[in-house]
């Protein structure tokens, strides 16, 4: 299992808006850190509340989100 810390954050793309928590690795420090990782294509979401742009919304218990498709990232204040 990873170590490190969860933040809450918002995903922004094209088809809906994922809220969920992101694992942060212990050698990293921030979100920007982990969405800078090159050798990454995808991030991951977990515990995710899923909106479309129709006002419907699903959970999902995993996300995995490519990083070409993120028009926005917010992160909850802790």
């Amino acid at each position: 299992m990873s170590t490190g810390k969860t933040a809450r954050i918002k995903v922004k793309t094209a088809s809906a808006i994922y809220e969920g928590d992101i694992l942060i690795p212990a050698m990293r420090k921030r979100v920007s850190d982990v969405l800078n990782d090159e050798e990454r294509q995808f991030i991951n979401l977990t515990d995710v509340n899923i909106r479309d742009h129709h006002g419907g919304i699903q959970k999902a218990s995993f996300v995995s989100i490519n990083k070409v498709l993120i028009e926005a990232i917010y992160e909850e204040d802790s």
